[in-house]
């Protein structure tokens, strides 16, 4: 039997996220009422969207030894679409409202593509690429938009339906329609991480790019890609996101890829690649957002919040490393 393996201190590493997550949901309940009330939960579940939509791809990009600092920018830009383009959508029931949500995810495909590219083709870079990019995104919002919100028009059915989709519940089980459609993307990612090809290799990439490349695999490709996907879900959380306040702003989605990050590190991704899932990232998530519920809910003003999500990182990556070492041991 390997020396190490057992005891209570490996248990407690090898499951700490859960741990965490199950502290924080007892001593949420202890301190407010308020937490385990269904309308709590489903809103902090709803709020939790974008964010989760958005970790998905950037843990696609950590997998392969990157980094997406533009993913934020991006669902702004993906936010301003939808709105700039729903005065304009056929109405048709909810065809027009595909139709603008399928523009706002390609454009935020074609930024995470000219990201891609300069990443894997031009070998430049992940962060100062999505640095460039992250300010470029931001730029195009506020030019497109004069820096003035766009709101949704009163009189178009796709707005009115993506009114409706950020506001109402599914019908009979009370779920908001965001979180629906969160969970779909997640069990689709799931299963795309493993059970595809694709998922395989963007891991493999990550573990030994020289060994993946003398195997004749195309990683310019999957790097590539992964960019590509990550864009579009930021896109698609901007959308989310701006269906709640029936308001497209260039502001939307500030601070979310710092979010992100966390929650892939607080999931136990290793920045360096080649580690980590979608559903330990999910519950990174839920971490960081059980913080600022309850610290909402407790009237807590935001600085704290941030000085804790920090100290949670910190000691999320001391754990991996204690995890690295107990399993040498």
């Amino acid at each position: 039997m390997t020396r190490g393996n057992n005891g209570l201190v490996p248990f407690l590493v090898r499951y700490n996220i859960f741990i965490m997550l199950a502290v924080l949901v007892v001593a949420s309940g202890l301190l407010s009422d308020v937490f385990l009330t269904q309308q709590n939960l489903w809103n902090l579940l709803r709020q939790l969207v974008p964010l989760a939509l958005i970790s998905i791809g950037m843990l696609l990009v950590i997998l392969t030894g990157g980094i997406d600092l533009s993913v934020g920018s991006v669902a702004a830009i993906g936010a301003m679409v939808v709105a700039m383009a729903l005065p304009v959508l056929p109405d048709a029931g909810g065809f027009g409202l595909v139709i603008g949500v399928v523009l706002a995810m390609a454009a935020g495909a074609v930024l995470g593509a000219v990201t891609g590219a300069l990443v894997a083709f031009f070998r430049m870079a992940p962060f100062i690429a999505t640095l460039a990019m992250m300010t470029i995104a931001r730029g195009l919002a506020f030019l497109v938009s004069n820096g003035q919100p766009v709101r949704f028009p009163r009189d178009v059915e796709a707005a009115t339906l993506l009114r409706e989709f950020g506001s109402k519940a599914v019908p009979g089980i009370g779920m908001p329609w965001p979180v629906l459609l969160a969970l779909l993307v997640i069990a689709l990612f799931v299963v795309i991480m493993a059970r595809t090809k694709f998922g395989r290799l963007t891991v493999a990439t990550g573990s030994n790019e020289t060994a993946v490349r003398l195997a004749g695999i195309p990683v310019a490709r999957y790097k590539f890609l992964v960019y590509v996907i990550a864009g579009g879900l930021a896109a698609l959380a901007g959308v989310v996101a701006t269906s709640r306040t029936a308001v497209g702003t260039a502001t939307t989605g500030i601070g979310l890829e710092l979010d992100a990050i966390a929650a892939c590190v607080i999931g136990g991704a290793l920045l360096s690649g080649g580690k980590g899932s979608v559903v330990h990232t999910m519950i990174g998530v839920l971490i960081l957002g059980l913080i600022g519920n309850i610290m909402n809910l407790l009237s807590v003003p935001v600085y704290p919040q941030q000085i804790i999500k920090g100290v949670i990182i910190i000691f999320a990556v001391l754990l991996q490393n204690v995890s690295g070492e107990t399993k040498r041991t």
